[in-house]
């Protein structure tokens, strides 16, 4: 396993990161478990999970990924510092007015609750999963300050976030000298470039903010299960699948393919992977795997090393730019 630093902290993490939406919800937790010794066992050591993993499925609650990764760390016997833990906070988790934002009261009482999920006494890395527009970004970060200062919070990250938004969060903890965003998680991979890139990436390069890619392979659509010919999504998690239907993407797949094959066999999944863990800006894209086949094919992905001529291939294969 290849290790990075944390954007500009001092923190290594794997170049894969460990997702856990699918925990209790595609993956039960005898299988999460299997899936977590899995990863530990070839080197990954960051795990990134949320309060409100899978509160949409009918008779989850929320919490119950969270609830697993602590079972499994307490399960596991490794010591604490061995791990990297991720969680988020933003998400409505209760029916009461303050159970969802970015105030003061609901992130102390969520990050609480999520120590008290996850059986831990820190947590890594405490991120906002999305911008909360009705509370001052100096009240949300000066809570995260908070957290970090009693030592429940050793670093603080930003998801889903425009870059106007970013850069007020990065102001605000300058002007005020408080704990400050050190990482950031787009929807990123290589057929869906723009929303990131057009803005967002350069604020990560100039601040040095980790990027943690999430859905990297878009629903399977960047494994190759889904086809010219063979193209019925298969299931409500892969549906945002269907959106990348088109020639263009096609002929993407096609591409990875035929360059994954002349580099030495290896998959679509792991070259598109591989575009991602070339870019410098790109800290550890998330995983999530629903079984030790896709975690073994997806750890693949660490040994494909591009060159530059094949990166900038591929690059130009899914450009979002106009001439």
């Amino acid at each position: 396993m290849e290790y990075r630093y944390l954007g500009s902290t001092g923190l290594k993490v794997s170049a894969l990161c460990m997702g856990t939406m699918q925990l209790g919800w595609y993956v039960a937790e005898p299988d999460a478990y299997g899936l977590l010794d899995a990863a530990c066992a070839a080197g990954i050591n960051f795990i990134d999970t949320a309060n409100v993993y899978s509160r949409w499925v009918e008779g989850n609650p929320g919490g119950v990924a969270e609830e697993i990764v602590g079972r499994w760390i307490k399960r596991s016997g490794l010591p604490r510092h061995r791990l990297v833990v991720a969680t988020k906070v933003r998400a409505v988790i209760g029916d009461g007015p303050n159970d969802q934002g970015l105030s003061r009261v609901h992130i102390i009482r969520s990050a609480e609750d999520s120590l008290r999920r996850l059986q831990t006494e820190y947590i890594d890395l405490y991120q906002s999963h999305w911008y909360d527009e009705n509370t001052p970004i100096e009240e949300t970060m000066a809570a995260f300050d908070t957290l970090v200062q009693q030592g429940k919070v050793r670093y603080v990250g930003a998801s889903n976030h425009p870059a106007w938004r970013m850069m007020q969060a990065l102001w605000a903890s300058d002007r005020r000298n408080l704990a400050r965003y050190v990482s950031y998680q787009p929807s990123y991979s290589i057929v869906r470039r723009e929303g990131f890139e057009r803005e967002m990436e350069e604020v990560c390069q100039a601040y040095g903010l980790g990027v943690l890619p999430y859905s990297p392979l878009e629903g399977g659509f960047l494994t190759g299960k889904y086809r010219r010919d063979a193209n019925d999504v298969d299931s409500p998690r892969a549906e945002g699948a269907r959106r990348y239907f088109t020639e263009r993407n096609w002929a993407l797949l096609d591409l990875l393919e035929e360059m994954g094959q002349e580099k030495g066999q290896y998959s679509i999944s792991q070259m598109a992977l591989a575009w991602l863990l070339h870019k410098p800006v790109v800290t550890s894209p998330i995983i999530g795997p629903r079984n030790t086949e896709q975690l073994n094919d997806n750890l693949g992905a660490v040994d494909c090393k591009l060159e530059d001529e094949e990166f900038n291939r591929l690059s130009a294969a899914s450009e979002w730019k106009s001439e």
